[in-house]
């Protein structure tokens, strides 16, 4: 036992020589922050006008950005965090968890959940791979028929949790697994592509869609990639349908009291169905850019997603009982959890340890907003 730990002081000390100033202060102004947080609660309280901004959904998840941009400039990985094609990447990547966490901030705002916006995603992908591969439909006839599809598939969740009274974890779990049986049913468990072998053994390769180009582009001179204007589009027509459309005040209103909405009026049910279309439209335009990029379509593509997307509308501030929040906090969500993920990658760090940070956020956020009024 004293070996043990004779040579774990051996290793804390050699590791703190290593250390550089700045990590050394880091790390002394946390030990102090930690020690007198009762007397830095008690300052904040004193003064009521940065207690109440601190309290703020917003504030916090600008300051959460805040802190892991400055870890970004700190490990820059040789300075490839200064370079505009990895925050171009970023976006890329996350583009279609932004284009999700936008449908899944409508239905949180209902106090609702939606489990199955992985599986729709995976379904419209192999299903417009198909169109625009297989058959060569042209992307005006392919994406409109998806979006409906993607839309109709929500719909159902929206008329299982508002007409028949099932909970909408039961609801979408039970869409969840449907979409993902029925993606690999349509497919025979094989990915659509390009390539395939015809009935005499012949190789085939079918003529890449003009709309795959498209999504696959970049414009503003190569800096901007296609499917992050879709998202940022997705994420103005939802800050246009909360804010400025009288559905967006039914939705905080259903969010906040369910009971009380119907009494004042509110169509509580045609919301929802609403609300869950909604969401499965955004599910369809996902699965859209998602197989444009790939270039194919596979039936296991949006495998947890869901979760993904959750996280960073929970993130974000938006609370999860609903009638709390907003599209800005979840945008700022996105970032916090794409930019935390870029810097661990860049720096060389596994999958498992990004899971385990997005873990812990996703804990310290529902923490914080426990003491919320």
């Amino acid at each position: 036992m004293t070996e043990a730990l004779t040579t774990a002081w051996e290793w804390i000390t050699r590791a703190h020589g290593h250390l550089l100033i700045v990590d050394q202060v880091v790390i002394a102004l946390a030990v102090v922050a930690f020690l007198a947080r009762h007397r830095i609660r008690r300052w904040l309280q004193s003064h009521e006008a940065i207690s109440r901004g601190f309290s703020s959904p917003f504030v916090r998840a600008l300051l959460a950005l805040g802190l892991i941009m400055l870890l970004g400039c700190r490990f820059n990985a040789d300075g490839a965090f200064f370079h505009w094609s990895t925050h171009r990447d970023m976006f890329r990547s996350y583009s279609f968890f932004g284009i999700l966490a936008c449908g899944m901030t409508v239905v949180i705002l209902t106090a609702g959940i939606d489990l199955s916006v992985g599986s729709i995603l995976g379904f419209v992908g192999v299903v417009f791979a198909h169109m625009a591969i297989r058959w060569q439909w042209s992307g005006w006839l392919a994406i409109p028929l998806c979006l409906a599809i993607g839309a109709a598939l929500g719909a159902v969740s929206g008329a299982l949790i508002a007409r028949f009274r099932m909970q909408p974890f039961i609801a979408t779990l039970a869409m969840m697994v449907f979409a993902r049986g029925l993606a690999r049913y349509v497919t025979s468990n094989y990915k659509i592509g390009r390539n395939v072998i015809l009935p005499d053994n012949t190789p085939f390769r079918y003529p890449n869609p003009p709309v795959f180009d498209l999504l696959d582009s970049k414009i503003l001179w190569d800096n901007v990639h296609f499917s992050t204007l879709v998202m940022l589009g997705c994420f103005a027509l939802t800050w246009i349908l909360l804010t400025r459309l009288r559905v967006g005040r039914h939705i905080y209103a259903i969010g906040g009291n369910e009971e009380a909405a119907r009494l004042s009026g509110v169509p509580t049910a045609a919301v929802k169905v609403f609300v869950y279309a909604l969401c499965g439209l955004f599910c369809a335009v996902a699965g859209i850019c998602f197989t444009g990029q790939a270039t194919q379509g596979d039936p296991d593509a949006g495998f947890t997603y869901e979760l993904t997307a959750i996280a960073m509308v929970v993130i974000g501030g938006t609370s999860l009982m609903g009638g709390r929040g907003g599209i800005g906090l979840t945008f700022l969500g996105v970032l916090i959890f794409g930019y935390l993920d870029k810097i661990l990658s860049i720096n060389g760090q596994g999958t498992e340890i990004r899971f385990m940070f997005t873990g812990l956020i996703i804990v310290i956020a529902v923490l914080l907003q426990r003491g919320e009024k």
